[in-house]
């Protein structure tokens, strides 16, 4: 069923939950103890950039049962666009937070990555106390996702008993195996988080917490692997695009026709009966603080 109390905000056509790192955590701890699963998206600039003219890979993050922004340019569009969106929460960050602070155990199942990433993240969840094992790891190779996608594999993901499965073939690869698999599979918590497999194996060192928070942490991942830099410099000059054509005009024209307090006073919704429909009527002015009704109809 939907949830119409999800704290959840659009930016450019994505959805992002207002929750901050504990609030995701406890969210995917739900799953984890037998609550609704969950579909967990982690969208950075590079999502946003792509879903633009990618309207499959936008489905899969609206589809999603979690998202969080994966990015500190997506915190500041927020903050921007006047979105209550709390800090950015990543999702290698939520990884550690489950690995180092959660009470449940996790086994977790790594799905793609380098040749040996897998193993050696293995390794290390094997080597070291922490709420979390191993449950095993497959590395899919190249090819289409139906490639990707024989029955025998999904049920050896199965078969591991895996709370976690970790997906990285690539952000739109990797959504789009999800969402063709995401019935079929088992796991309470699934999510593409391509370079959580590279940090737990110790192959790409993390950055300083201080660049995280800053939001240069894309300045330490070209040290590390210097060829995403061309990524990064077509991310941001999309970014300019889209301040330019998509997020300043309409803050302007809020600036400019911000309805009066009246119209928010006067909202309501009504829900007149048909035979055939079940329909709302909304009107006034809306926003987050004066919304219950809505979510209430």
């Amino acid at each position: 069923m939907v949830d119409f109390y999800r704290p959840v905000h659009c930016i450019l056509g994505l959805p992002f939950d207002a929750l901050n790192a504990q609030q995701a955590l406890r969210r995917l701890e739900e799953a984890r103890a037998g609550g609704p699963r969950c579909f967990l998206s982690t969208p950075n600039l590079n999502f946003l950039v792509a879903s633009q003219r990618d309207p499959a890979f936008r489905d899969s993050v609206c589809r999603s049962d979690l998202s969080v922004a994966d990015g500190m340019p997506l915190v500041w569009l927020a903050r921007l666009l006047g979105l209550p969106l709390p800090e950015r929460v990543s999702g290698s960050g939520l990884f550690e937070l489950l690995r180092r602070r959660s009470g449940l155990p996790w086994d977790v199942f790594f799905f793609g990555g380098q040749p040996d990433a897998g193993r050696l993240a293995c390794e290390a969840l094997g080597g070291q106390p922490s709420s979390m094992r191993a449950a095993g790891h497959l590395c899919p190779g190249f090819g289409s996702v139906e490639q990707m996608s024989p029955p025998e594999w999904i049920e050896r993901i199965n078969a591991s008993g895996a709370h976690l499965v970790v997906v990285s073939l690539g952000s739109a690869k990797g959504q789009a195996w999800i969402s063709r698999n995401l019935d079929q599979l088992h796991a309470p918590v699934i999510s593409h988080l391509g370079a959580v497999v590279n940090f737990v194996a110790g192959t790409v060192a993390r950055a300083p917490r201080w660049m995280q928070r800053t939001g240069l942490e894309w300045l330490w991942r070209v040290k590390e692997e210097p060829q995403l830099w061309q990524r990064y410099a077509r991310d941001g000059l999309a970014l300019l695009r889209l301040l330019a054509t998509r997020v300043a005009p309409p803050v302007m024209l809020q600036q400019l026709q911000a309805p009066p307090e009246q119209a928010y006073r006067q909202a309501r919704v009504t829900r007149p009966r048909t035979t055939d429909k079940a329909c709302a009527s909304l009107q006034g002015a809306w926003r987050d603080d004066n919304l219950l009704p809505v979510r209430q109809a």
